[in-house]
Protein backbone atom coordinates (compact mmCIF):
# COMPACT_ATOMS: atom_id res chain seq x y z
CA UNK A 1 0.00 0.00 0.00
CA UNK A 2 1.52 2.99 -0.79
CA UNK A 3 1.33 5.62 2.30
CA UNK A 4 3.26 8.85 1.03
CA UNK A 5 0.46 10.63 -1.97
CA UNK A 6 1.72 12.17 -5.10
CA UNK A 7 2.62 15.71 -4.29
CA UNK A 8 4.76 18.16 -6.79
CA UNK A 9 8.57 17.87 -6.03
CA UNK A 10 9.84 19.52 -3.20
CA UNK A 11 13.33 21.36 -2.63
CA UNK A 12 16.61 19.80 -0.89
CA UNK A 13 18.55 23.32 -0.15
CA UNK A 14 21.99 21.71 0.66
CA UNK A 15 25.09 23.76 2.33
CA UNK A 16 28.38 21.49 2.67
CA UNK A 17 31.87 22.96 2.73
CA UNK A 18 34.01 23.54 -0.82
CA UNK A 19 36.76 20.89 0.48
CA UNK A 20 33.53 18.62 1.34
CA UNK A 21 31.92 19.33 -1.78
CA UNK A 22 34.70 18.03 -3.79
CA UNK A 23 33.82 14.35 -2.27
CA UNK A 24 30.10 14.03 -2.70
CA UNK A 25 29.24 12.20 -6.07
CA UNK A 26 26.97 15.12 -7.13
CA UNK A 27 25.41 13.50 -10.05
CA UNK A 28 24.29 10.75 -8.24
CA UNK A 29 22.90 12.47 -5.50
CA UNK A 30 21.32 14.29 -7.60
CA UNK A 31 19.71 11.26 -9.34
CA UNK A 32 18.40 9.85 -5.87
CA UNK A 33 16.32 12.85 -5.16
CA UNK A 34 14.33 12.82 -8.62
CA UNK A 35 13.80 9.62 -7.96
CA UNK A 36 12.36 10.28 -4.47
CA UNK A 37 10.80 13.32 -5.95
CA UNK A 38 13.27 16.28 -5.09
CA UNK A 39 14.54 19.22 -6.69
CA UNK A 40 18.40 19.67 -5.32
CA UNK A 41 19.42 22.95 -4.41
CA UNK A 42 23.30 23.91 -3.54
CA UNK A 43 22.89 26.76 -1.57
CA UNK A 44 25.43 29.95 -1.15
CA UNK A 45 25.52 31.32 2.39
CA UNK A 46 27.01 34.20 0.78
CA UNK A 47 23.60 35.09 -0.78
CA UNK A 48 20.32 35.58 0.93
CA UNK A 49 18.88 32.01 1.23
CA UNK A 50 15.25 33.81 0.03
CA UNK A 51 16.39 34.13 -3.18
CA UNK A 52 18.10 30.90 -3.37
CA UNK A 53 14.49 28.89 -3.90
CA UNK A 54 11.37 27.81 -1.44
CA UNK A 55 13.34 25.00 0.45
CA UNK A 56 11.34 21.97 2.50
CA UNK A 57 14.61 20.44 3.73
CA UNK A 58 17.58 22.69 4.44
CA UNK A 59 20.17 20.03 4.47
CA UNK A 60 24.06 20.98 6.08
CA UNK A 61 26.63 20.26 7.68
CA UNK A 62 27.47 23.69 9.39
CA UNK A 63 29.51 22.52 12.13
CA UNK A 64 33.08 24.46 11.40
CA UNK A 65 30.86 27.44 11.15
CA UNK A 66 28.85 27.32 13.46
CA UNK A 67 31.88 26.16 16.04
CA UNK A 68 33.55 29.40 14.54
CA UNK A 69 31.04 31.31 15.48
CA UNK A 70 30.79 30.50 18.96
CA UNK A 71 34.19 31.46 18.97
CA UNK A 72 33.56 34.87 18.24
CA UNK A 73 34.69 34.76 14.75
CA UNK A 74 32.98 37.78 13.22
CA UNK A 75 32.06 36.24 9.43
CA UNK A 76 31.22 33.14 10.93
CA UNK A 77 28.88 34.63 13.20
CA UNK A 78 27.16 36.93 10.67
CA UNK A 79 26.80 33.55 8.64
CA UNK A 80 24.60 32.03 11.38
CA UNK A 81 22.81 34.65 12.03
CA UNK A 82 21.49 34.81 9.09
CA UNK A 83 20.53 31.05 8.69
CA UNK A 84 18.93 30.90 11.69
CA UNK A 85 17.03 34.05 11.27
CA UNK A 86 15.80 32.76 7.72
CA UNK A 87 15.13 29.51 9.43
CA UNK A 88 12.81 31.42 12.14
CA UNK A 89 11.35 33.33 9.42
CA UNK A 90 10.40 29.54 7.40
CA UNK A 91 9.21 27.49 10.73
CA UNK A 92 7.73 24.75 8.42
CA UNK A 93 11.49 23.90 6.37
CA UNK A 94 12.48 20.27 7.66
CA UNK A 95 15.69 21.25 9.26
CA UNK A 96 18.69 18.31 8.72
CA UNK A 97 19.95 18.80 11.56
CA UNK A 98 18.82 21.62 14.16
CA UNK A 99 21.39 23.92 14.81
CA UNK A 100 21.05 23.81 18.26
CA UNK A 101 21.12 19.79 18.60
CA UNK A 102 24.42 19.88 16.65
CA UNK A 103 25.92 22.28 19.06
CA UNK A 104 25.73 19.84 21.62
CA UNK A 105 28.58 18.10 19.89
CA UNK A 106 31.00 20.63 19.26
CA UNK A 107 31.86 20.55 23.07
CA UNK A 108 33.34 17.60 24.08
CA UNK A 109 33.02 17.94 27.69
CA UNK A 110 29.44 18.83 27.06
CA UNK A 111 28.74 15.32 25.17
CA UNK A 112 30.95 13.45 27.18
CA UNK A 113 28.82 14.69 30.61
CA UNK A 114 25.53 13.61 28.69
CA UNK A 115 26.83 9.96 27.96
CA UNK A 116 28.25 9.62 31.65
CA UNK A 117 25.07 10.86 33.58
CA UNK A 118 22.77 7.97 31.61
CA UNK A 119 21.92 5.30 34.05
CA UNK A 120 20.92 2.94 31.87
CA UNK A 121 24.24 2.45 30.33
CA UNK A 122 25.94 0.46 33.57
CA UNK A 123 23.15 -1.83 33.61
CA UNK A 124 23.69 -2.77 29.60
CA UNK A 125 27.54 -2.90 29.98
CA UNK A 126 28.38 0.34 28.09
CA UNK A 127 30.18 3.20 29.83
CA UNK A 128 32.18 6.57 28.52
CA UNK A 129 35.60 6.58 30.22
CA UNK A 130 36.52 8.98 32.85
CA UNK A 131 37.06 12.54 31.75
CA UNK A 132 38.44 15.81 33.39
CA UNK A 133 38.28 19.21 31.93
CA UNK A 134 41.78 21.44 31.70
CA UNK A 135 41.07 25.37 31.65
CA UNK A 136 44.42 26.55 32.95
CA UNK A 137 48.42 25.48 32.67
CA UNK A 138 48.84 24.42 36.25
CA UNK A 139 50.04 20.58 36.61
CA UNK A 140 49.23 20.18 40.42
CA UNK A 141 45.52 21.74 39.76
CA UNK A 142 45.02 19.46 36.62
CA UNK A 143 46.41 16.44 38.92
CA UNK A 144 43.67 17.10 41.53
CA UNK A 145 40.96 17.41 39.16
CA UNK A 146 41.69 14.40 37.44
CA UNK A 147 41.83 13.02 41.11
CA UNK A 148 38.41 14.57 41.89
CA UNK A 149 37.28 12.86 38.96
CA UNK A 150 38.62 9.53 38.61
CA UNK A 151 40.76 9.64 35.75
CA UNK A 152 43.88 7.62 35.46
CA UNK A 153 46.76 7.55 33.76
CA UNK A 154 47.45 6.75 30.52
CA UNK A 155 45.01 9.47 29.17
CA UNK A 156 44.15 10.70 25.92
CA UNK A 157 44.28 14.80 25.72
CA UNK A 158 41.82 15.92 23.13
CA UNK A 159 40.74 19.80 22.26
CA UNK A 160 37.30 20.64 24.11
CA UNK A 161 36.07 22.11 21.09
CA UNK A 162 35.31 19.17 18.76
CA UNK A 163 34.94 20.67 15.36
CA UNK A 164 36.17 24.01 13.51
CA UNK A 165 39.82 23.57 13.24
CA UNK A 166 42.34 20.47 12.07
CA UNK A 167 43.65 20.56 15.80
CA UNK A 168 40.00 19.22 16.76
CA UNK A 169 41.34 15.96 15.70
CA UNK A 170 44.82 16.28 16.93
CA UNK A 171 45.35 13.52 20.10
CA UNK A 172 47.92 13.36 22.52
CA UNK A 173 48.83 10.08 24.46
CA UNK A 174 50.10 11.26 28.09
CA UNK A 175 51.07 8.59 30.13
CA UNK A 176 52.25 9.81 33.68
CA UNK A 177 51.99 13.83 35.84
CA UNK A 178 55.16 15.28 33.76
CA UNK A 179 53.57 14.36 30.50
CA UNK A 180 50.47 16.77 31.22
CA UNK A 181 53.20 19.58 30.40
CA UNK A 182 51.77 18.58 26.51
CA UNK A 183 48.25 19.88 27.51
CA UNK A 184 46.95 23.16 25.99
CA UNK A 185 43.65 24.31 27.36
CA UNK A 186 41.10 24.48 27.00
CA UNK A 187 41.05 20.59 26.84
CA UNK A 188 39.85 17.16 27.99
CA UNK A 189 41.82 14.23 28.79
CA UNK A 190 39.89 11.09 29.01
CA UNK A 191 41.24 7.35 30.67
CA UNK A 192 42.03 5.34 27.75
CA UNK A 193 40.81 1.89 27.55
CA UNK A 194 42.90 -1.15 26.54
CA UNK A 195 41.02 -2.28 22.92
CA UNK A 196 43.68 -3.99 21.16
CA UNK A 197 43.84 -1.63 18.45
CA UNK A 198 40.18 -2.31 17.06
CA UNK A 199 37.68 0.68 16.60
CA UNK A 200 33.98 0.26 15.90
CA UNK A 201 32.60 3.75 14.16
CA UNK A 202 29.08 3.56 13.75
CA UNK A 203 26.94 5.51 11.41
CA UNK A 204 23.64 6.97 11.91
CA UNK A 205 21.23 7.93 9.42
CA UNK A 206 17.63 8.22 10.71
CA UNK A 207 16.88 4.73 12.17
CA UNK A 208 19.61 2.76 9.81
CA UNK A 209 22.76 2.09 10.81
CA UNK A 210 26.14 0.82 9.90
CA UNK A 211 29.01 -0.62 11.98
CA UNK A 212 32.99 -0.47 10.53
CA UNK A 213 36.23 -1.81 12.05
CA UNK A 214 38.84 -0.19 12.29
CA UNK A 215 42.53 -0.18 13.41
CA UNK A 216 43.01 2.02 16.83
CA UNK A 217 46.12 2.56 18.92
CA UNK A 218 47.44 -0.37 20.55
CA UNK A 219 47.51 -1.32 24.45
CA UNK A 220 49.53 1.04 26.74
CA UNK A 221 49.74 1.50 30.52
CA UNK A 222 50.76 3.89 32.77
CA UNK A 223 54.99 4.47 32.57
CA UNK A 224 56.94 7.29 34.25
CA UNK A 225 59.52 7.74 31.99
CA UNK A 226 57.90 7.34 28.76
CA UNK A 227 56.89 10.64 26.96
CA UNK A 228 53.51 11.76 25.59
CA UNK A 229 52.83 10.71 21.95
CA UNK A 230 51.31 13.03 19.43
CA UNK A 231 48.73 11.83 16.36
CA UNK A 232 46.08 12.80 14.73
CA UNK A 233 42.94 10.79 14.50
CA UNK A 234 42.99 10.44 10.67
CA UNK A 235 46.71 8.62 10.88
CA UNK A 236 45.92 5.96 13.18
CA UNK A 237 41.58 5.25 12.47
CA UNK A 238 40.92 5.62 8.99
CA UNK A 239 40.31 2.50 7.48
CA UNK A 240 43.92 2.35 5.16
CA UNK A 241 45.77 3.41 7.87
CA UNK A 242 49.05 1.85 8.93
CA UNK A 243 50.44 3.54 11.80
CA UNK A 244 52.93 1.71 14.17
CA UNK A 245 50.67 2.93 16.79
CA UNK A 246 48.48 0.67 16.16
CA UNK A 247 50.66 -2.92 16.18
CA UNK A 248 49.93 -4.81 19.46
CA UNK A 249 52.98 -5.57 21.78
CA UNK A 250 54.22 -9.50 21.83
CA UNK A 251 52.67 -9.94 25.27
CA UNK A 252 48.80 -8.76 24.16
CA UNK A 253 46.53 -11.42 23.00
CA UNK A 254 46.24 -10.43 19.44
CA UNK A 255 44.93 -13.84 19.05
CA UNK A 256 41.87 -12.74 20.70
CA UNK A 257 39.18 -11.23 19.38
CA UNK A 258 36.45 -9.29 21.40
CA UNK A 259 33.12 -9.52 19.81
CA UNK A 260 31.13 -6.27 18.71
CA UNK A 261 27.27 -6.64 20.60
CA UNK A 262 24.73 -5.28 18.61
CA UNK A 263 22.22 -4.60 21.34
CA UNK A 264 24.42 -2.50 23.20
CA UNK A 265 25.07 -0.50 19.75
CA UNK A 266 21.01 -0.16 19.48
CA UNK A 267 20.91 1.05 23.19
CA UNK A 268 23.91 3.45 22.73
CA UNK A 269 21.50 4.34 19.27
CA UNK A 270 18.75 4.97 21.17
CA UNK A 271 20.29 6.80 24.08
CA UNK A 272 21.54 9.34 21.63
CA UNK A 273 18.19 9.95 20.00
CA UNK A 274 16.39 10.65 23.13
CA UNK A 275 19.12 12.95 24.60
CA UNK A 276 20.66 14.64 21.29
CA UNK A 277 18.21 13.93 18.57
CA UNK A 278 20.55 14.17 15.57
CA UNK A 279 19.35 12.18 12.48
CA UNK A 280 23.06 12.07 10.97
CA UNK A 281 25.55 11.30 13.36
CA UNK A 282 28.57 8.57 14.22
CA UNK A 283 30.18 7.87 17.43
CA UNK A 284 32.76 5.63 18.10
CA UNK A 285 33.08 2.50 20.23
CA UNK A 286 35.72 0.31 21.73
CA UNK A 287 35.53 -2.45 23.54
CA UNK A 288 37.33 -3.08 27.02
CA UNK A 289 39.62 -6.08 26.91
CA UNK A 290 39.34 -7.09 30.40
CA UNK A 291 35.39 -6.49 31.12
CA UNK A 292 33.80 -6.84 27.55
CA UNK A 293 32.58 -3.36 28.24
CA UNK A 294 31.08 -1.16 25.21
CA UNK A 295 33.12 2.02 25.55
CA UNK A 296 31.88 5.35 23.59
CA UNK A 297 34.66 7.62 23.21
CA UNK A 298 33.29 10.02 20.76
CA UNK A 299 30.31 11.49 18.53
CA UNK A 300 30.31 12.71 15.01
CA UNK A 301 28.00 15.19 13.42
CA UNK A 302 26.99 14.04 9.81
CA UNK A 303 30.14 11.95 9.76
CA UNK A 304 31.37 10.56 6.91
CA UNK A 305 29.44 7.81 4.94
CA UNK A 306 32.24 7.01 2.75
CA UNK A 307 31.23 3.09 2.79
CA UNK A 308 27.92 3.38 4.07
CA UNK A 309 25.88 1.22 1.52
CA UNK A 310 23.53 3.02 -0.62
CA UNK A 311 24.10 6.20 1.84
CA UNK A 312 21.90 8.31 -0.30
CA UNK A 313 19.30 5.87 -0.53
CA UNK A 314 18.94 5.83 2.92
CA UNK A 315 19.57 9.68 3.16
CA UNK A 316 16.33 10.41 1.09
CA UNK A 317 14.58 7.60 2.26
CA UNK A 318 15.06 9.36 5.84
CA UNK A 319 13.76 12.60 4.93
CA UNK A 320 10.90 11.28 3.02
CA UNK A 321 9.94 9.57 6.80
CA UNK A 322 10.64 12.68 8.38
CA UNK A 323 8.31 14.41 6.01
CA UNK A 324 5.87 12.36 5.98
CA UNK A 325 5.45 11.97 9.99
CA UNK A 326 5.24 16.08 9.86
CA UNK A 327 2.76 16.30 7.96
CA UNK A 328 0.24 13.59 9.06
CA UNK A 329 1.46 13.93 12.69
CA UNK A 330 1.85 10.31 13.09
CA UNK A 331 5.32 9.48 14.70
CA UNK A 332 4.22 5.59 14.51
CA UNK A 333 5.24 4.54 10.99
CA UNK A 334 6.68 5.34 7.67
CA UNK A 335 7.25 3.93 4.44
CA UNK A 336 10.26 1.94 3.13
CA UNK A 337 11.27 1.61 -0.67
CA UNK A 338 12.85 -1.80 -1.59
CA UNK A 339 13.91 -0.37 -4.86
CA UNK A 340 14.00 3.03 -5.79
CA UNK A 341 11.70 2.29 -8.63
CA UNK A 342 8.76 0.66 -6.75
CA UNK A 343 6.33 2.11 -4.80
CA UNK A 344 6.30 2.13 -1.07
CA UNK A 345 6.16 -1.48 0.06
CA UNK A 346 6.29 -2.26 3.25
CA UNK A 347 6.13 -0.38 7.09
CA UNK A 348 7.86 -0.71 9.84
CA UNK A 349 7.65 1.30 13.33
CA UNK A 350 10.14 3.88 13.24
CA UNK A 351 11.53 2.82 16.50
CA UNK A 352 12.73 -0.24 15.07
CA UNK A 353 16.49 0.15 13.91
CA UNK A 354 17.60 -1.41 10.92
CA UNK A 355 21.42 -2.69 10.15
CA UNK A 356 21.43 -1.48 6.89
CA UNK A 357 23.79 -4.68 5.85
CA UNK A 358 21.29 -7.12 6.81
CA UNK A 359 18.34 -4.27 4.79
CA UNK A 360 17.31 -5.27 0.97
CA UNK A 361 19.61 -2.59 0.03
CA UNK A 362 23.38 -4.05 -0.88
CA UNK A 363 23.50 -2.59 -4.68
CA UNK A 364 24.58 0.71 -5.57
CA UNK A 365 26.56 3.50 -4.42
CA UNK A 366 28.39 3.85 -1.24
CA UNK A 367 28.11 6.80 0.92
CA UNK A 368 30.68 10.14 0.01
CA UNK A 369 33.40 10.48 2.10
CA UNK A 370 32.46 14.33 3.57
CA UNK A 371 34.48 13.84 7.26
Amino acid sequence: MNNIQSISPKNIGIWISDKKSQKFNWKELKKTCKTHGYNLIKLDLEKPLDEQGDCHVFLHKLTDIIAAADQGDSKASSIIGSVEQYLSNHPNIRVIDPLNNVRILLNRYHYYSILQEETSFKSHGIFTPNFAEFTICNIEQNMEIMRQRGVQFPVICKPTIAHGSKSAHEMILIFNKYGLNACKPPCVVQSFVNHNAVLHKVFIVGNRYHICERPSLKNFYACDDLDPIFYSTGEVCKADSQSTLSILDPHDKADVKMTLNENKIKTIIRVLERKIGLLLAGFDVVIDNITGNHAVIDINVFPSYDNFPNFFEHLLDCIDENLFRTCNGDNSYASVKINPNDDFVCNYKTNGLINVCQSPYQLGVAGMNIN
